[in-house]
């Protein structure tokens, strides 16, 4: 029981740190889980993701409740709404059809984490760089069509160690958008993607769930939450001042030293 507890706090904490930032969450559990030698039950990972779900949901709270009430009744907020949705069509519906290849096997091969995380470092690198001239400085302007093949480049995350979020705000950025835009775009996209994500995958492994079990997803739960809370919080503030260099240089530095240690330790 007290493996189980840590490896859930582990997996919390990885995924609220991660799942909004441009690294990979999924990479990241992929990586952790083979060095560490443990594989975690798939309700885990579920699970725990709805923490992160959650987080996103309670800080956006205002916001969503907003849209709501303005999609009978503003044209903008309706256009807004209808955005996201045509963005997240392409995962739903590649998601859905290469859900079994994507989980048994681009997500059972750590080489091609650590590579991925590296070729998204570089790009996001180079974007970065880009003296880029944006066009939308509100994510509540993205056109419809812009924000279609916003989607298509999220389906690049499909690939374990690419980052939805990376895919997301890259794809936002040579779109025309700013960084804090296109990170609040990544952060609404979000929010089907993961729901719909998490849906699918609960129904496929609700019955491995154990009552034994409960304590440390609960555990795990919280903890991702809590990190998602904050790092969505101050996420839009850190890029609109500091760009995407910091994470970039990471993925280059995790998906190196994962390169090198599979090279010796297999």
């Amino acid at each position: 029981m007290a493996e189980q507890i840590i490896i859930a706090l582990v997996l919390g904490l990885v995924e609220g740190l991660t799942e909004f930032i441009p690294v990979s969450s999924t990479g990241h559990l992929i990586l952790i889980g083979h060095f560490l030698g443990f594989q975690s039950a798939a309700t885990f990972d579920v699970l725990i993701q709805l923490g992160a779900i959650l987080a996103i949901l309670s800080v956006y709270a205002v916001k969503l409740m907003r849209l709501l009430v303005g999609f009978f009744t503003d044209a903008r907020s309706r256009r807004f709404v209808v955005a996201v949705l045509v963005a997240f069509l392409p995962a739903a519906v590649i998601g859905a059809a290469a859900h079994k290849f994507i989980k048994s096997v681009l997500f059972e091969t750590p080489w091609l984490v650590c590579t991925t995380l590296i070729v998204g470092g570089v790009v996001l690198l180079l974007v970065d760089r880009l003296r880029l001239q944006p066009r939308y400085h509100d994510a509540m302007d993205l056109p419809i069509v812009t924000a279609f093949v916003i989607g298509l480049a999220q389906c690049l995350a499909m690939i374990p160690g690419v980052s939805r979020s990376g895919s997301t705000i890259v794809g936002a950025l040579l779109l025309g958008t700013d960084k804090r835009a296109a990170t609040e775009f990544s952060f609404w996209l979000a929010m089907p993607t993961m729901v719909g994500a998490f849906a699918y995958d609960l129904y496929k492994n609700y019955a491995e769930l154990a009552p034994e079990d409960i304590k440390a997803i609960g555990l795990g739960f919280v903890v991702s939450f809590i990190a998602g809370v904050l790092v969505v919080r101050y996420l839009l503030d850190f890029v609109s001042r500091h760009g995407f260099a910091l994470f970039a240089w990471w993925r280059i530095l995790v998906g190196g030293m994962g390169l090198g240690a599979l090279g010796v330790l297999g």
